[in-house]
């Protein structure tokens, strides 16, 4: 009978049955075939209340809709190029830069390239860039930001992790700043990328005008405080990252609908049922995750699959290299919402078990994801941007392969360099 059930879920799942509908199934099969009674799903159900994390999410959320459906990246775009767009590859540095400010706070690559594709693939072309050179920048630029706050991959990472015994003592504030620098590194890759195309290939600089930068600067000057208000909050003492969230979503609101007035309170409510559309999506996913890590737990499973390993792969250098290929090929398949709540209670035992940091864990993990975005022959920004610029998706392929080499370099450097994770926690 468990067998049949079993071969049931596999088809469901097969045919497009709602993930969170799959997961459940399973972790109901697991609790039966212990004999453990299904009351236990309510309860870890109602488990996910418990955790005061959670309520970033919704307002970190409904503050990055809001930022998506204002002129914020037009204003982002003129303040970068104004400061560095004299400089060679300027642009590009400008789009890695933008793009990755504004993921971090919106968290969803498909809102980054719809927002600033518009703006930047049309200002590429026009200074010179290679169309596939700017097809592949675009691109590749949608994910860039999922690992600087308040990217909500990060705080679902530490949502997940605080369930599991081997990652009880994360924090969001561990995960905030053990993204900081491996960020900088994946910009910076993609950055001296940039450059050396335009030695290659030069495009004419425009001259560095100190005019342009003041009156991009007061343009922008209620969206320059934003990261002040999240990583001083947290970090001076100021709020907790549930208050730091609702302060973001309150300063969002009054900047968004009374100052610039660009959004319209009548539009409020329907911006905030999108937003809350999405993280509802999350969180019962996340809800029925956690009946599912309880479950695999009990069963030991991720103890049996690290004693598997163990018996093939004899190092840790050798376990994280093969980790990386598995989650390069996991991003083009899932989306990181999915990939997080089903992968990491299996995998941070077992990497803990190989000697890795479970903060550097999480780092790894949504670099490779970042990658996954972009990655052929299904990564979903391919499609988006396949949709945006009307561009075969081959055309698309072609142009983000020379960008995902040069961020799989940056992740390996990420991987191994654990410094780049931890320094900021001091281990």
């Amino acid at each position: 009978m468990m067998l049949l059930l079993a071969c049931l879920l596999f088809v469901a799942a097969a045919l497009g049955a709602p993930l969170f509908a799959v997961i459940a199934g399973v972790a109901m099969l697991g609790f039966q075939s212990m004999d453990t009674p299904l009351a236990v799903m309510g309860i870890e159900l109602y488990r996910i209340v418990d955790t005061p994390i959670l309520l970033a999410l919704p307002l970190f959320t409904f503050a990055g809709y809001l930022l998506g459906e204002s002129r914020t990246s037009a204003r982002l775009v003129r303040l970068t190029q104004s400061m560095i767009g004299w400089m060679p590859g300027g642009l590009a540095i400008v789009a890695f830069l933008t793009c990755a400010f504004f993921t971090a706070f919106t968290g969803a690559s498909g809102v980054t390239i719809v927002a600033l594709g518009a703006l930047l693939y049309p200002a590429l072309k026009q200074a010179g860039y290679q169309e596939r050179f700017s097809l592949g920048l675009v691109t590749t630029s949608g994910s860039l930001g999922l690992l600087l706050p308040p990217s909500l991959p990060l705080i679902l990472y530490a949502v997940i992790a605080q369930q599991l015994p081997d990652g009880s003592g994360i924090t969001i504030q561990d995960i905030f700043k053990a993204g900081l620098l491996p960020a900088l590194v994946m910009v910076l890759f993609l950055s001296l990328y940039g450059f050396w195309e335009t030695r290659k290939h030069p495009v004419p600089l425009k001259k560095f005008n100190g005019a342009e930068v003041k009156a991009a600067l007061w343009e922008a000057k209620w969206e320059i405080p934003l990261p002040i208000v999240v990583l001083g909050g947290i970090y001076g003492g100021f709020f907790a990252v549930s208050e730091a969230a609702a302060v973001t979503a309150l300063y969002v609101i009054i900047v968004e609908c009374f100052v610039y007035r660009e959004i319209s309170l009548r539009k409020l409510p329907e911006i905030m049922r999108d937003s809350m559309i999405m993280v509802g999506a999350v969180l019962l996913i996340l809800g029925v995750s956690l009946a599912l890590t309880n479950w695999l737990i009990e069963a030991e499973v991720p103890t049996r699959l690290f004693e598997f390993l163990k018996t093939h792969i004899d190092s840790r250098f050798t376990f994280l290299l093969l980790l990386n290929l598995f989650l390069l090929v996991l991003g083009c398949l899932l989306d990181i919402f999915s990939a997080l709540v089903i992968m990491i209670p299996l995998l941070l035992p077992v990497a803990v078990g190989f000697g890795v940091d479970p903060v550097h864990l999480g780092i790894v993990f949504l670099a490779n994801m970042q990658i996954g975005y972009c990655t052929p022959p299904v990564g979903m920004n391919l499609f988006m941007a396949s949709y945006r610029f009307n561009k075969p998706i081959t055309e698309l392929y072609w142009a983000t392969l020379p960008f995902i080499a040069v961020l799989f370099a940056a992740v390996l450097v990420i991987t191994y360099v654990p410094w780049l994770s931890l320094v900021f926690l001091g281990r």
